[in-house]
Parts: structure tokens; C-alpha cells; sequence
């Protein structure tokens, strides 16, 4: 039901991301389910001109509820099926990225941060030019600017399509650049044990399942089990059951430690370079959880 809404490329409906998105996931579905019926109907008929919409869209864009709490049922299944195993590594993601923005903005201005925000977007005062897919103008009129980072997105920021909405530009947090695995967890053997370590290095870009890291490691999976057991209690990691499956997720305590260990394989390595200082300006980043708003080109 999602794939016809959420596109590859093209417009991605405003109402499929709502601001109560920031307070959570529970509160984003619940305003999202009470989209006003205008609103529906705008942002289908954009949709609808650019692509052949399946017929039950139609009970959608009229507001329906049955066909709101067939949405709903579908963005929480895919949810919890998919963001749930990896929220907590990506919200580490996006406060690195905040903290990293603000200390560039407290060391050299804001128009140095906003300088180095992404190789798709230029600064020149007044104007921040992003390379998009779609010639669009936003107009702050002294609304400020909302910059969301997202892991969702790895080419180009997006901005809503009604400028009547609050201005947000959602921009893709920067890969960072580290030295291989194998070096950051030869650095953590003489503290964790190989395995443990190992284990560490092969979650370190998403979940794994137990039997997917034994099959990786190439040891058993009740070896695993017990490795992650340790590495639960001292913190460095996370485990969640979901049906039949176990997963592990770094947290942003082990999180750290292996960046840590990356740093230390490559003397020098750095993920960031600071812009040249700037003067002051009239945007700043705002406290934000992982992507919420999307418009033009794909969610």
C-alpha cells in the first residue's frame, strides 16, 4: 500500500510526514490520521498528475476512514519492521550530526555552518542554493529554517512543496569516512576478547540477528548469545526481539567506542572539516529526531 505513496523519485505527499512526527512515532500516525480533508485532497491531486494512482487512492484524497486506518495499519507495520531494529543507532547518527553543526556554529558562525552543511548546497548570502531535482523557490519571510539530517536520503536535501507549510529542508547526514573494520577491532581485542570485538565491528552499520552474526563469524549461535549477553550488560549494545529473531544494535555508548577505535587505526582520519570561519546570520539547526519532512523528490 505504501509503494504507490512513496516513490523513488517525484512528489512525496506533505501529509505523510506531519511536524507532531518530532514528538515520536505514535504522535506523527495520530496527526497524520486526521489530515484534514483539504489537505488530502491537495496533495493527492499533485500526486495523482504525475502518476497513476491504484483506485482505492481515491477513498484516501476523500478522507475515508477506513482507508486512513488502512494507512495507519501499513506505516506501523513497516515501522516497527524496519526503523524499530535501527532507531536508537539512528538517532546516535543524527546527534552527532547536531552537536557536530553547533559546535561549527559557535567556532565560526552561522554562515559557516551553513557552508558546510552538504556538497549539494551553497551558501551566498542571502541565499542557500541546493541542487535539486525541480526548480522551487522558498520564501522564509522571517519564518526561520527547520534542517532536519536524515539518514533516509544520500544525494539531495528536499524541502515540503506548500509554501504555506513551516519551512524544513531535510539534508543527508554525511557518510563519515573510517579506516576499515578489521583494524578498529584489532584495536579492541586486548579489551573485549576477538569475538566480542568482531561482533562490535559487524553491527556497527545496522542490526544483525544472532544467527546472522554466528553465520558471519562463523562461530555458533549460542557462542553469540553469549557474547551479546556481555556486551548487553556492559551497555555497548542493545537486543530486541522481533518474532522469531533476536537483534543487536550498537548503542550510542558502543557507538562511540568503536569510533574510538576507527579514529585510532588512521592517525589524522577525520569525518569532518570545519568550514572557514563566516559572519553572522539568520538560520540556525533545531533539535530534531531522524528525517520527518519530504517533498519533491522521493521520501
Amino acid at each position: 500500500m505504501l509503494l504507490p505513496l512513496v516513490r523513488r523519485k517525484g512528489y512525496f505527499p506533505d501529509f505523510l510526514t506531519p511536524p507532531e512526527g518530532a514528538l515520536g512515532f505514535d504522535e506523527g500516525l495520530e496527526a497524520l490520521l486526521h489530515t484534514a480533508k483539504p489537505r488530502l485532497g491537495r496533495d493527492f491531486a499533485v500526486l495523482g498528475s504525475e502518476t497513476k494512482l491504484p483506485s482505492w487512492a481515491r477513498d484516501l484524497a476523500d478522507g475515508r476512514p477506513a482507508a486512513l486506518d488502512r494507512l495507519g495499519t501499513a506505516l506501523h507495520g513497516y515501522y516497527r519492521g524496519a526503523v524499530a531494529p535501527v532507531e536508537e543507532a539512528m538517532r546516535t547518527r543524527v546527534r552527532v550530526e547536531r552537536a557536530t553543526r553547533m559546535r561549527v556554529m559557535d567556532e565560526s558562525g552561522i554562515e559557516a555552518m551553513l557552508a558546510g552543511l552538504h556538497p549539494s548546497m551553497r551558501w551566498e548570502s542571502p541565499v542557500l542554493e541546493v541542487d535539486y531535482s525541480v526548480d522551487q523557490e522558498l520564501h522564509l519571510n522571517g519564518r526561520g529554517l527547520l534542517l532536519v539530517p536524515t539518514m533516509f536520503r544520500s544525494r539531495t536535501p528536499v524541502s515540503l512543496l506548500d509554501p504555506a507549510l513551516p519551512p524544513i529542508l531535510t539534508y543527508p547526514i554525511p557518510r563519515e569516512e573510517r579506516p576499515g573494520a578489521a583494524g578498529a577491532a584489532r584495536r579492541l581485542e586486548p579489551l573485549l576478547g576477538r569475538t566480542r570485538a568482531a561482533v562490535l565491528c559487524t553491527i556497527e552499520d545496522g542490526s544483525r540477528a544472532t544467527t546472522e552474526l554466528a553465520r558471519l563469524l562463523e562461530v555458533s549461535a549460542a557462542c553469540i548469545s553469549q557474547h551479546t549477553a556481555v556486551l548487553r550488560k556492559a551497555g555497548l549494545i542493545s537486543s530486541d526481539r522481533h518474532r522469531s529473531l533476536v537483534l543487536h544494535t550498537l548503542t550510542p555508548l558502543g557507538a562511540a567506542l568503536l569510533r574510538g577505535a576507527c579514529a585510532g587505526t588512521t592517525p589524522g582520519a577525520a569525518s569532518y572539516r570545519l568550514p572557514r570561519p563566516g559572519g553572522a546570520g539568520s538560520v540556525a539547526p533545531r533539535d530534531t529526531v531522524p528525517p520527518q519532512r519530504s517533498p519533491a523528490d522521493g521520501g
